[in-house]
């Protein structure tokens, strides 16, 4: 098709959900309590992180710097999220569309950079405890966490370019933010080569970087086995077990969406699955690492203490 005979969508429709009534009322409240307890809780080990030195560890920098990715990526999509809440579909510019799109995805495969980067460290504590402190230096640890940045920004730029390229005729985006799918299908062309090439790009990564992840952590298993105890077994297990649970929700959710079958985002499904990586994993991380764990409790008891000490 000629792009000449095309105009040009200066604005999209973003659809949104649309409860109604109370169940409308209970969306709203509940998105935002959810979405100001997700910035406090990541905020709040920030924070601790900074303050306590008994978490100034490699694992616990990681931490912070996941919590900060957190931040920005529940930010990029929640208040788009809580606008068609409360004013149903509502519009937004077609450059702010496509720079939330960018954004959106950048976050993302940083955090998929990131979850890799903190399986090596897992890997690194316990299969070369002699050598850990050494290796994982903190210049090494400022390196890795500025290189998944820096990687996952770059990635981003292949499908986010080529969809902000597109034509546009249509206008209503079946979904609370702009994503790559849901924008690809308004465009005036075929754009089955460029699904094709975005699900090459984030699948290519995600894959890639899960199997690092497994391969590491195999490492750690056979390592772990080999411990004397069962005590010192469980102790090292537990410390890789807060790690698994959000790689498992981040990875399963994403390769559902953006890797499974096409019946889902057609469905509708894509939105609700969508929930889960932009906003229901960013809240829940923070009560991931934080519970039952002693040293960030002693942390809190250690940061309370000094300030009462200092109100006093």
């Amino acid at each position: 098709m000629d792009h000449t005979n095309h105009t040009w969508t200066q604005t999209f429709i973003l659809a949104g959900f649309t409860p109604t009534g109370v169940l409308r009322h209970l969306a709203i409240f509940g998105t935002l309590c959810i979405y100001l307890l997700t910035l406090a809780g990541n905020l709040f080990i920030i924070v601790l992180v900074q303050a306590d030195s008994g978490l100034s560890t490699p694992m616990y920098f990681f931490i912070s710097v996941l919590s900060f990715l957190e931040l920005w990526y529940v930010s990029t999509t929640v208040p788009t999220l809580l606008h068609t809440l409360l004013h149903g579909p509502s519009s937004i510019p077609s450059a702010a569309c496509f720079v939330q799109l960018y954004v959106f995805h950048s976050l993302g495969m940083t955090e998929c950079y990131l979850l890799g980067v903190m399986a090596l460290d897992r890997y690194l504590a316990i299969c070369r405890p002699l050598h850990y402190h050494v290796l994982m230096s903190r210049q090494l640890q400022l390196q890795l966490g500025g290189g998944t940045w820096v990687a996952g920004f770059s990635a981003a730029l292949v499908p986010a370019g080529l969809t902000a390229t597109l034509p546009y005729c249509l206008k209503e985006v079946t979904h609370y933010f702009c994503d790559l799918a849901p924008v690809m299908q308004l465009s005036c062309v075929n754009t089955s080569w460029h699904a094709q090439v975005y699900i090459a790009v984030i699948g290519m990564i995600n894959t890639c970087n899960l199997v690092f992840i497994l391969g590491l952590y195999g490492g750690i298993v056979k390592a772990v086995l080999k411990l004397p105890s069962a005590a010192s077994r469980a102790k090292a297990f537990s410390t890789c077990s807060s790690h698994i649970t959000v790689v498992t929700l981040f990875f399963g959710s994403a390769f559902i969406v953006y890797v499974g079958p096409p019946e889902i985002r057609a469905e509708g499904r894509g939105k609700l699955i969508a929930l889960v990586y932009t906003f229901l994993t960013p809240f829940f991380n923070p009560i991931i690492y934080t519970l039952r764990n002693k040293e960030v409790k002693g942390a809190v008891k250690r940061v309370t203490q000094k300030i009462k000490a200092l109100l006093i």
